[in-house]
This record gives structure tokens, sequence and C-alpha cells, in this order.
């Protein structure tokens, strides 16, 4: 923390001490020559913490500042002595131009695919590596909560100590199939397939459900088509490391992703991913007002875990 001493005003008031953290911007290269950024704080004090560091992916639309679940949850885990990684996917923003070795071209939640998250993950925890922290805990929400699931699922998973899904999303076709928006769904889905047959597969289209929001063709397919390639509940028993996975009382009542999750999640446990399901009451997709809670179960589940 650094301190801002008082400033002094033309009618002889004055402003009381302010203190703010310092924050480090950085950028990694991912292996396919795609920049990201990110921001990394270091806590003021290290108690004895379980972790050195978290690293830290946002969700669909997002990005390592906005002003959402995890800002309100960064604090909370540098008070508990880890430093924090706020990092921003391919998929930041709904659309955004990235910067890459061979050039920009268009990047967010809309173009970006879904299995090249694991090359953004991978960078990053490299780069803590190289900071010199070497216990790393990956926690991701939603989308990100997926992402970070996929990339400890493959075979070349990097290592880290622990996982926490906060509100993945159960990407199901056959769910969504069957939903009470299920006619809506395969009439998006027709008009994809329709799209990507005639060669307009990267066109942009405006989707309402599972999400509202643009996404192209193709990236509807790739995401919400029958193979179910991001299902979350065919992905986790290959984790690797111990996991939690967190709900909000209040989201698993009111869309069809979640539904069910907290219930579904716990038989998928394993002896490498000891799976353990908390549901955080009065939450809602992005925690709010329920910041302390989160971060409270999250440090108690991390002391046992180790």
């Amino acid at each position: 923390m650094r301190w801002v001493p008082s400033r002094y005003f033309c009618d002889g008031s004055r402003s009381e001490p302010a203190t703010f953290m310092l924050v480090d911007l950085v950028q990694v290269t991912a292996s396919d020559g795609v920049r990201l950024h990110g921001a990394l704080e270091s806590p003021s004090e290290k108690p004895d913490a379980p972790l050195d560091a978290w690293l830290c992916i946002h969700g669909t639309g997002s990005n390592f500042y906005a002003g959402s679940t995890l800002a309100g949850l960064a604090p909370k885990l540098l008070a508990q002595g880890a430093a924090v990684l706020r990092a921003n996917t391919r998929g930041h923003d709904i659309v955004s131009t990235g910067p890459s070795a061979g050039g920009r071209w268009l990047q967010g939640a809309a173009f970006e695919r879904v299995d090249e998250a694991p090359l953004d993950l991978t960078a990053w925890i490299a780069l803590l590596r190289e900071r010199g922290y070497q216990r790393i805990g990956l926690l991701g929400h939603s989308m990100g909560a997926i992402k970070a699931i996929l990339t400890l699922a493959g075979d070349d998973a990097p290592a880290v100590e622990a996982l926490v899904a906060a509100s993945p999303p159960r990407l199901s076709h056959e769910r969504f199939n069957q939903s009470s928006q299920g006619e809506g769904f395969r009439q998006t889905l027709a008009q994809c397939e329709q799209m990507v047959s005639d060669g307009r597969g990267d066109e942009l289209i405006f989707v309402k459900f599972p999400l509202a929001y643009y996404i192209t063709a193709a990236g509807f397919l790739d995401r919400y088509g029958p193979e179910e390639r991001y299902n979350v509940l065919r992905l986790v028993s290959r984790v690797k490391c111990p996991t939690l996975a967190t709900f909000g009382s209040s989201e698993v009542q009111a869309h069809e992703a979640f539904c069910g999750m907290p219930e579904e999640l716990p038989p998928l446990a394993t002896p490498e991913n000891s799976l353990q399901v908390a549901v955080i009451a009065g939450a809602d997709h992005n925690y709010t007002g329920c910041h302390d809670s989160l971060a409270a179960v999250i440090d108690k589940w991390l002391r046992r875990a180790q």
C-alpha cells in the first residue's frame, strides 16, 4: 500500500489521507502469438498463506479491469496473503482488436474459439512462475471457470495447486434443447448451421439464449452444439488438483445453465480433484454483495485442501 498525503483546497478545507494499491500492468504472448494484458497485485502483508498467487480469469465479454466479480474478490484474496493476477483472455470484451505477432485481428467473446483458452492460461501461469510464484491457484468466473477447467483437463495441463471454478455454466446442447427456451434455441442452431453451410460462419448474429450477446455463427455451433465440447460435467473428472466449484443460491434457481449443477457435480469427484461444491446463500451470478462470503469459503476450503 502507498500513502497519499492530505490535499488542501482554496477554501481552507483538506482531504483525508488516502491509500491505494500499487498495480503492475503486465503482458504475455501466447504460443500462437496473441498478446494479452493483465494486472498483478501483491499483498501488503504475507501471512501464512496456502498459495503464493492466484490467476483470476474473467467471464464472457468481461476483462481484467471490469468492476465486477473479480474486482470485488481480488482485495479479499490479497488480504489472505496471496498475490492476485487478473488477466485477459483473447475472449475479453464482446468484440476487441487483438494485437499479435502477425498483426491485429478481431477477437473478443464474439469471435473467440474457447478451445484456444489453454494457450492463454498457460502463458499467464508461466509469467507467474517467471516472477517467482511457485504455489499458484487458478480461479475462473463463469466462462472463465469453463476455460480453467478445460485447461486443467488437458493432456498438457500446466501444474497448479488448486482450482476454484466460480459459477461455471453447464453448456449442454441436450439440456438447452429440452428447456423452456428449447424452440428458440433450435431455431438459432438451424440459422447458424445454414450460415456455416453458406460460407458465412464468421458473420455475427445476435442470440438471446443461453446468453444475450453477439457471436459468430460458427462460434455458436462450437460452443453450444451437440458435441458439448465445453460441458464441464464431462471435463472436471480429468482435473488433477484440488477443485472447488461455487454457485450463488439465486443463480441456480434463475437459469437453466446452473439449475441442478450443485447436485450434479459432487458425484464427479475423484481422488485427484477431491471436488467439493459450495453454494453461497443469497448470491447472484456476480456474487453481488457476497464477495466476503465467497472469499471466506475459498480460504477455508483451501486450508483444508492443502
